[in-house]
């Protein structure tokens, strides 16, 4: 421990509590770390303290330790419902963490209450129970926290109560913005008083972590903890300790290598990355049965209320399997992590390191392994300059036999393992598209058919990224997959019904005629409408003739009738030729003559 210690806790220039230094020899934590050592005096001599130290450095004594002995030192003493301290953290699984140090601190302190706010419990149970015991030290999410100030019409003022705040400490400050908590941050920063010590913890420092050191700390001292024996010009970003590997495997034995590499490490306590909620639910129940005799969890952020609960059992184990995506990849203290594999990379490079992180801490000893595909290679000189994380070829795994055939009876076997694996490769792939380092990481470079052999496929998914490829390389198992069936029954019924009743919902076959069909329906319309204009024009032409018939003989008696007046004719002739049949007419028949006989027949 010698090279992460900075001398034990009474060297420190400023005296600690009795009950602290009583609480410390009970947790066996004799000497101080680096960031412990640098940021707690000046915590506690009211100042603002921004602080970039290597995950597992020790961040989490350094706030907390602070935190009571101010509360200690108060002048006015705080009421059961005033907020004192409050600390933010962005996973839910971190704030169970920290609450559950801070507890063990405050069995000595019963005068102070801690409430922990997080996701994935009903809001109106924390009011209530912040309105029966108090809260003097809130730690909290921030999307909780932000709820908890619109609880005004449930009884709880928290924007009154915040005012005697003390001490806001921004654990994992830059995974907090990473998540896109920023709004919710200025949301809630503009209920605190402007009159506090703040603490801003991280493991790296990025432009937006700047901009919030600016906008809420007042002249901050900035520490930077490096480790011993690495150059300032370099600054190693992982711990000192911790032997970080890559090894390189085909897309289509990845899966067959990290079964081969657990099966031989089984009595070690091993962490599993995915890039996606929907690989870890599907990979995670392949090795439940392909890992014999090992305790195997999964967990990702999809999950709520069962999160907390398979956190706290895989800490205490003393070796196992835990399958998750990166929500477990910042601040989570895990004892005794002896292997952190990252299946798939993650979609930054800062991740990386955060995921390394998870073991090697506290100057203890550990490992790290990558899986990469001969593309990928180049990623490792990439971690090498850009996050200053040097790693070592790790030779191939040994015994590594093909387990995709079993994977596939599973989903033979069980359609919801069947819909895993469909929703876990179009995830991946999708995942794989939005890569940061899109350099190394192109979509356009993956083997399509030999990644669906990795996932042990029955047929190729239908998604935009495969649409007008052929996969002749892919053998399609000879089944119909709607004949697979859930093994829960009820499950399975429901299915049977949906598919029934989408069956009775689609239409009759249509008999093929030798009309014109998939015509627009506004040419149909126009050829209707010109169909009906011409039957119109022919009437009114059948109509026309008689009607000139009608006029010429109109005509012909008026112009009788002005020769009677003119004494032209006599009324003798007037009266003769008025009433003659013309010739043609009496040839023909004029159509109003045969209309007439018609209609009297």
């Amino acid at each position: 421990m010698d090279n992460i210690t900075e001398g034990t806790w009474g060297s420190l220039p400023v005296k600690l509590n009795d009950n602290i230094l009583q609480t410390l020899r009970e947790m066996k934590f004799t000497y101080m770390t680096p960031v412990q050592s640098a940021c707690i005096p000046l915590f506690m001599r009211n100042k603002d303290v921004a602080a970039e130290a290597v995950t597992g450095s020790g961040k989490t004594l350094a706030f907390i330790i602070p935190i009571i002995e101010i509360l200690l030192r108060r002048e006015d003493k705080l009421k059961k419902m005033q907020v004192g301290a409050l600390v933010i953290t962005p996973t839910r699984e971190l704030a169970l963490q920290i609450s559950e140090v801070m507890e063990g601190f405050l069995l000595k302190f019963p005068q102070f209450k801690q409430i922990l706010l997080i996701g994935g419990s009903n809001p109106i149970e924390d009011v209530e129970k912040f309105k029966e015991h108090g809260g003097n030290i809130v730690i909290a999410t921030p999307g909780r926290l932000e709820d908890m100030f619109r609880r005004k019409a449930d009884g709880l003022d928290l924007s009154i109560l915040i005012k005697t705040l003390d001490v806001l400490v921004l654990d994992e400050a830059d995974r907090l913005l990473d998540m896109g908590f920023v709004a919710s941050l200025n949301a809630i920063l503009a209920f605190l008083p402007k009159q506090r010590r703040t603490g801003l913890f991280s493991a790296t420092q990025t432009q937006e972590l700047e901009k919030l050191v600016r906008a809420g700390l007042r002249n901050p001292v900035r520490i930077t903890v490096k480790e011993k024996g690495v150059a300032a010009t370099a600054t190693q970003k992982t711990p000192a300790r911790l032997c970080n590997y890559f090894t390189i495997c085909r897309i289509e034995e990845k899966f067959n290598n990290l079964v081969a590499f657990l099966r031989q490490h089984k009595h070690e306590k091993q962490l599993v990355f995915f890039s996606t909620c929907a690989s870890v639910e599907y990979y995670g129940r392949a090795l439940e049965s392909l890992v014999k005799n090992v305790t195997i969890h999964c967990i990702h952020g999809k999950m709520k209320n069962k999160r907390n609960k398979i956190f706290s059992e895989f800490r205490a184990l003393k070796s196992g399997i835990l399958v998750c995506t990166d929500v477990m990849a910042r601040g989570i203290d895990i004892p005794d992590v002896n292997w952190v594999l990252q299946y798939d990379p993650p979609s930054n490079a800062s991740a990386f390191v955060h995921r390394c992180g998870r073991t090697a801490r506290i100057g203890n000893q550990g490992s790290a392994l990558v899986f990469l595909l001969p593309m990928e290679e180049s990623y490792v000189t990439f971690l090498s300059i850009n996050q200053k994380c040097p790693l070592e070829r790790m030779g191939p795994v040994r015994d590594v036999v093909d387990v995709l055939p079993k994977v596939k009876a599973m989903a033979l076997a069980d359609r919801a393992m069947y819909d895993r694996g469909m929703r876990a490769y179009v995830s991946s792939v999708q995942a794989y598209a939005k890569h940061e380092c899109s350099l190394i990481f192109r979509v356009k470079d993956l083997d399509f058919s030999a990644m669906a052999k990795g996932f042990a496929l029955l047929r190729m998914p239908k998604m935009p990224e495969l649409r007008d490829k052929m996969f002749p390389d892919f053998v399609r198992t000879e089944v119909d997959t709607d004949t697979i069936r859930y093994k829960d029954k009820a499950r399975e019924k429901l299915r049977r019904k949906m598919l029934a009743e989408r069956k009775e919902r689609e239409p009759a076959p249509v008999v093929k005629r030798n009309t014109v069909k998939n015509q627009a329906w506004s040419k149909q319309k126009n050829k209707k409408d010109r169909k009906r204009k011409k039957t119109a024009k022919r009437k009114h032409e059948e109509g026309s003739d008689g009607e000139d018939e009608d006029l010429k003989e109109l005509l012909n008696d008026t112009r009788l009738l002005k020769k009677l007046k003119k004494g032209k004719i006599s009324e003798e002739d007037f009266e003769k030729q008025i009433t003659e049949v013309p010739k043609n007419a009496a040839q023909t028949g004029s159509p109003q003559a045969s209309n007439s006989v018609e209609n009297n027949e």
